[in-house]
């Protein structure tokens, strides 16, 4: 069959181009660049008329000359440490989510905890051109940290950084959500009361056990050396740790978690005993992961919102890719936490509240969140 009988149908599309854009909304394609670039200067009518057109075309830009151009990739690097925590799943959505409204795309890696897999994936990172990289790993590998550095782009890391002008950091307010955690549980009449940790070389981890030790001690209450036990922030961790505390002479009235997983695993330890929660021990966690609320019995919890930090880490990130940004000056982006009571936690096991609560069948926490 001729060329000139083939159906119109079978027939390959011309690709669209800048120029078919620019005509369609009636302005230059300079603007169309410019306006497709995201620039802030472009009038805003321009630009709506021209995302008009963009979609009406069906036009896909060029992101590799666009970057040539502009000298930006338009792409954010994202690192986490652990993709089977479920925190980290719904961080990296949240922060996916955002950065595409934004115009930007998201090339994302997990370490793993593992030397060789970062230097990979840093390297990769590196020679896709990203504008800046997230670093959201709730622990800082120094090495990783040296390898990013001296590139001199934009950095965000959680916790603490390097104090360069291209580096910017999420302060999570542990000690706020720790103890408001603690005061619910004193509240609640206990005393005795562990703590889980995380990784002890993990900084998040030490802040969150010096926070439990201080809200201990400006309640007055003193914390045997036993009662805390370092974890590795999984339920396997957790599973353990609880068994340590159960081989006690005396089993603790509740036990806060440095994060939900390590809970979820202390509460499939208890489920093999004879001690039930909440009427035997109290469990709080700390993240409220999506499945907290699932577990059996609903899992209080810390909040540290995974929207509030991939907001923030968006938006510091634009703060330093983007100097005309009104952040562009900002050092530092408060990450605030706050303590979701679920039906994980009551009254101590022998108090008199507890004994009337059992006796008037009120069995079940109330849910404030």
């Amino acid at each position: 069959m001729s060329a000139s009988r083939t159906k119109p149908q079978n027939r390959r599309r011309a690709a669209v181009s800048i120029r078919d854009v620019a005509r369609r909304a009636r302005v230059s394609i300079a603007t169309v660049s410019r306006a497709v670039n995201r620039v802030s200067t472009v009038d805003p009518e321009l630009a709506k008329r021209v995302w008009k057109a963009v979609e009406e075309t069906g036009y896909v830009p060029n992101t590799q000359a666009r970057a040539l151009v502009s000298g930006r990739s338009r792409i954010l690097g994202l690192i986490v440490s652990e993709i089977t925590n479920p925190f980290f799943p719904e961080l990296v959505q949240e922060f996916e989510n955002l950065a595409v409204a934004q115009g930007y795309e998201v090339m994302i890696g997990s370490t793993n905890y593992d030397p060789a897999r970062t230097e990979s994936l840093v390297r990769r990172m590196l020679q896709r051109n990203v504008d800046g990289v997230a670093v959201m790993t709730f622990g800082i590998e120094e090495e990783l940290v040296q390898k990013l550095v001296e590139r001199e782009f934009p950095l965000v890391f959680v916790d603490a950084g390097p104090d360069l002008p291209n580096i910017r950091v999420l302060k999570v307010n542990y000690a706020e959500g720790i103890r408001e955690a603690v005061q619910h549980l004193a509240a609640l009449g206990h005393r005795s009361i562990a703590f889980i940790a995380g990784p002890l070389n993990m900084r998040s981890a030490v802040a969150r056990r010096d926070a439990f030790l201080k809200s201990m001690a400006e309640l007055g209450i003193e914390v045997p050396a036993e009662h805390v036990v370092e974890g590795n922030h999984t339920m396997e961790g957790g599973l353990e740790a609880m068994e340590r505390l159960a081989d006690l002479a005396e089993l603790p009235t509740a036990v806060l978690c440095s994060n939900d997983m390590t809970a979820i695993g202390v509460l499939h330890a208890l489920d093999r005993t004879t001690h039930s929660v909440p009427k035997e021990i109290s469990v709080v966690g700390f993240d409220d992961i999506h499945l907290a609320q699932f577990m059996l019995p609903p899992l209080t919890t810390v909040r540290m919102s995974c929207r509030d930090l991939a907001a923030a880490a968006v938006e510091a990130l634009r703060a330093g890719i983007e100097p005309d940004r009104a952040a562009a000056g900002q050092k530092e982006w408060s990450i605030p936490t706050r303590l979701v009571v679920r039906q994980s936690s009551t009254f101590p096991r022998g108090t008199l509240p507890a004994v009337v609560k059992q006796v008037m069948g009120k069995g079940r926490g109330v849910r404030l969140d």
